[in-house]
């Protein structure tokens, strides 16, 4: 959206509650749930069409598959919001290069997989469903993906997680909805109906969903990457993880922003888990 766009629409559900704030909240939550960015396109394809592709189900929703096939242990890699498995691209070159099996899935509404929208829970139950088949030892996520893979291991029913690599991961849910209502301009009414609609659809309200409370009893070893300036993601939200992840370390970036690509980056995660 463009700067005066969130605050048009904002402006029109804003409307809408005075009269039925019920529908207002609910299309509220919808406009945040609904990917603009993501799908795949003849660049990303031209990556992704090297892997081997395979499709797994959760309820009746298409997972998207993408594995690069090697002798060492499983990585399994978890892009952010608005994006698709494309953007490991430089990370599955240098992790093949090490032998490394490497599975990638695309999110619910993103690239191949199936959902009209997006949720990190129901993205960590995709992940559970790949993780269930293909057992990687070794997760790595960006942002919203990072946030979902720890949704799924805080559960402690998958014993197989050695090594977890976070790369802007948000802290909390409610620091992600609390920009998303600032941005919208949405009135107190809606603010409290979209809480509302979270807690009654997922049974807990936005607060439980905390990377950093959840994260307390992973007892992986974890790297954490986020750039000071990250306009996306606040730093302090690394610093909140990385206080509560047992046995994790803090790399803090200037200048790679949230999308935190580059060699710098990569290179790090290489060494990270020849170790």
């Amino acid at each position: 959206m463009n700067s005066l766009l969130p605050k048009v629409v904002g402006a029109i559900l804003n409307s809408i509650g005075i009269f039925n704030s019920k529908l207002a909240s609910r299309l509220a939550l919808l406009v945040f749930s609904k990917p603009r960015k993501g799908k795949l396109t003849t660049y990303a394809n031209s990556f992704l069409d090297t892997a081997n592709k395979s499709t797994l189900y959760y309820n009746d929703f298409a997972i998207q598959i993408y594995q690069w096939k090697g002798p060492k242990e499983t990585i399994l890699l978890a892009h952010g919001w608005e994006s698709n498995s494309s953007r490991w691209r430089n990370e599955i070159k240098k992790l093949q290069k090490e032998g490394y099996d490497i599975i990638a899935l695309d999110a619910p509404a993103h690239g191949g997989s199936g959902s009209d929208t997006f949720n990190a829970i129901l993205y960590s139950e995709f992940i559970n469903i790949v993780s269930r088949k293909f057992k990687p030892t070794v997760f790595l996520g960006h942002s919203v993906g990072a946030m979902a893979i720890i949704f799924f291991l805080h559960k402690q029913t998958y014993s197989e997680a050695k090594k977890i690599v976070l790369l802007g991961a948000p802290s909390t849910f409610t620091g992600i909805m609390e920009r998303y209502k600032k941005m919208m301009g949405y009135s107190k009414t809606i603010d409290n109906g979209i809480d509302r609609n979270i807690e009654l659809t997922f049974g807990h309200p936005p607060s439980y969903y905390s990377t950093a409370k959840l994260i307390k009893n992973i007892n992986s070893h974890g790297l954490i990457f986020h750039d000071k300036r990250d306009p996306i993601i606040p730093y302090k939200d690394a610093l909140e993880i990385d206080l509560q992840f047992k046995n994790s370390t803090l790399i803090s970036t200037k200048g790679l922003g949230h999308s935190l690509k580059g060699n710098y980056v990569s290179d790090e995660i290489i060494k990270f888990l020849s170790h």
